[in-house]
């Protein structure tokens, strides 16, 4: 089974569109979504009827939390703030049922899948270290866990004599010895300095697993963002990767 995993899309339409079409071109059997569809940008409502529409297994981010008011918001920063709110006011009942139908976590093909960390999943801990991928080695049985929530794209590796690696994203086989931490990045806001949109092909067959980088049109995002008054620093960041 080859499928591919998305994350942080963060209503980021361009972003998505042109991943998709890069999906379609690779003939993959399937597309997860491990959450965040929403947020910082200004097409939440189509960018969640392509995911409803084109992904198999749709998980729940920190952002669709907030919005179905399950998180609390108010230790976000004002522009995350004020995002959050714009994104609420764009969502009716029908859209607020689909995302109620995502799930927390789930597993493919021997592989887990969560949107922030296999510790917890619902409290949003970000994994961005050794240190914090060592705990969260302990959380799920399986060789290798898929996540993003950082908007990073990082392989972690533990191995049986106790050692840890950390490395930024590449195409690689799993050594079977090993088990794996790895984040897919993001479609629609990466912060690697990279503004590229990121996500995995995993090839649970040939134990593969390939990141793919695509760029879209940054401009053309942030003129809608402009035009719907979004904050300036969410758009500006997206032509730097950060």
């Amino acid at each position: 089974m080859r499928c591919a995993l998305i994350s942080d899309i963060h209503a980021n339409l361009e972003a998505l569109q042109t991943v998709f079409r890069d999906i379609d071109e690779q003939h993959l059997d399937r597309v997860h979504c491990l959450g965040d569809v929403i947020g910082y940008g200004c097409n939440p409502v189509e960018c969640l009827n392509l995911v409803v529409r084109h992904c198999d297994i749709k998980l729940l981010g920190n952002h669709e939390y907030v919005a179905l008011g399950l998180l609390d918001w108010s230790h976000l920063n004002k522009v995350a703030r004020d995002s959050m709110a714009w994104t609420v006011s764009q969502l009716d009942d029908r859209e607020l049922a689909q995302l109620a139908d995502f799930e927390l976590d789930a597993t493919i093909h021997g592989a887990y899948l969560v949107h922030a960390s296999p510790r917890q999943p619902d409290q949003w801990h970000y994994i961005m270290t050794i240190s914090e991928a060592k705990g969260s080695f302990e959380c799920f049985p399986q060789q290798t866990a898929f996540f993003g929530h950082s908007h990073v794209p990082h392989i972690y590796s533990a191995y049986p004599d106790g050692t840890y690696g950390s490395k930024v994203g590449h195409d690689f086989n799993p050594d079977p010895e090993g088990r794996y931490l790895v984040n897919v990045g993001s479609v629609g806001q990466p912060r690697d300095n990279d503004p590229r949109s990121s996500y995995v092909i995993y090839d649970s067959k040939q134990q593969e697993i390939i990141f793919r980088r695509v760029e879209y049109d940054v401009g053309l995002t942030q003129k809608k963002m402009k035009e719907a008054s979004i904050h300036k620093m969410l758009a500006d960041r997206l032509v730097v990767g950060r």
